[in-house]
């Protein structure tokens, strides 16, 4: 992460607090009362402080996540636009321990399209087209999304400050290139413990997921950090998430009229 982090004394009272609820896993006040809600600038620097500090203890980012792609979730937080965090080495699973990876809070989980890019997204054209030919492939995938703020109550800022309300992600096995699909045409279906729990379609994450990895293409040059080759980018939800509680077993399958596309599989095992 190269950007460079605005310093104030109210930025680095939110990134404190946020801190300690990560730390000792009670959630917190909103940070409202430290950066305006629609103050975007000091949200992100807040974020940035918080992903400095992950780096130094000793995770790696390997990619973003974009949030807020859904209009109605967009509707309900009085915001127009998406927001993004980052993801790091220690948030994927199965491959980091479940004592190693940051403490869940109030976790719910939500199937997404992930994209694993093939080339650096620093280039004049950064519309659907012009980032399609940078994808490798895409996969299923699971973000299992969290909030430091008490009781999910968050504004665009609170969300953003926090990482984008970010917990753990898991990706599916495989991963298919975009000459065989379209993102936008396929439908999703995500099973807790048996039971359809949420539904969706690629149209849900801003029309079109492409569309969505565009937007985050042009934000992150915007902001100096532009995407990289071999990073993963979490489209946004394709459906409403669900709750998560302790031993849930969750299962979402992506499709392609009747033929499954990718499915991915996440247990939430707790630590003794």
């Amino acid at each position: 992460m190269t950007s460079t982090v605005t310093d104030t004394p109210a930025i680095r009272a939110a990134a404190r607090r946020l801190e300690t609820a990560a730390t000792t896993g009670t959630p917190v006040a909103p940070i409202r009362d430290l950066i305006d809600r629609d103050d975007v600038a000091s949200a992100y620097a807040v974020q940035r402080l918080g992903i400095q500090r992950r780096e130094t203890a000793g995770a790696r980012v390997i990619g973003r996540k974009i949030g807020l792609t859904s209009p109605a979730v967009q509707r309900q937080l009085g915001v127009d636009r998406p927001d993004f965090g980052f993801l790091l080495d220690d948030m994927r699973t199965p491959q980091t321990p479940v004592e190693r990876r940051p403490r869940l809070l109030q976790p719910k989980v939500e199937a997404e399209l992930a994209f694993v890019l093939a080339e650096d997204l620093d280039r004049d054209r950064l519309d659907a087209a012009g980032v399609r030919g940078a994808v490798d492939y895409a996969v299923a995938a699971l973000e299992i999304v969290d909030s430091r703020i008490a009781d999910w109550d968050i504004g665009f800022a609170d969300t953003v400050a926090d990482n984008a309300s970010s917990g753990w992600f898991a990706l599916g096995s495989g991963g298919v290139p975009l000459d065989r699909f379209e993102p936008r045409d396929i439908t999703m279906h995500m099973i807790i413990d048996g039971e359809l729990a949420s539904e969706g379609t690629g149209t849900a994450c801003l029309g079109d997921p492409l569309e969505a990895l565009a937007w985050l293409a042009r934000t992150a040059r915007e902001f100096g950090d532009p995407l990289r080759s071999g990073e993963i980018v979490l489209s946004g939800a394709l459906g409403p998430m669900a709750t998560l509680t302790p031993g849930a077993a969750v299962h979402a399958e992506l499709f392609l009229g009747s033929s499954l596309l990718s499915a991915v599989d996440f247990t939430w095992e707790v630590s003794a």
